[in-house]
């Protein structure tokens, strides 16, 4: 036999308790290993001037630059694309934006042109640069 509630408020957190276990039973769940992940999505995106993927140094390369960051794409775990940093710019002591990014192929050679503006400054750029790489791993700043 169940027992009456000895206080209002008691009966009201039963009432409650039991809509949640109630709405929670009928929710479906989400599949999130299906949901493309914000990596992906930012790769599957990216336009052609930010994207590389060929071979450099007798390798398969895949590089792309994001927020100003160029990232080696890598197929990882149960398919999935994961990326790793492999240049950014150097900081700056005040917030920035991305003003400028680009990837560009040339003789057997990476180049990335990167651009951080300040926040409340005129033109670019606070950081960043031209930088080339022969590999995708090692860079150099022109």
């Amino acid at each position: 036999m169940l027992s009456k509630p000895r206080h209002p408020l008691h009966a009201m957190l039963a009432i409650v308790a039991g809509a949640v276990v109630a709405l929670l039973g009928g929710c479906e769940r989400v599949d999130t290993a299906a949901q493309p992940t914000a990596e992906e999505i930012a790769i599957r995106t990216a336009p052609a001037e930010q994207v590389f993927q060929g071979t450099l140094a007798g390798q398969p390369v895949h590089l792309v630059v994001h927020d100003c960051e160029v990232l080696r794409v890598r197929q990882g775990p149960q398919g999935r694309l994961e990326w790793t940093s492999m240049l950014a710019p150097e900081p700056y002591p005040l917030p920035t934006a991305c003003e400028r990014q680009s990837l560009s192929f040339d003789a057997g050679q990476v180049t990335a042109r990167l651009g951080r503006r300040a926040f409340g400054a005129g033109g670019c750029c606070a950081s960043g640069g031209t930088y080339r790489s022969a590999d995708g791993l090692t860079w150099k700043k022109l």
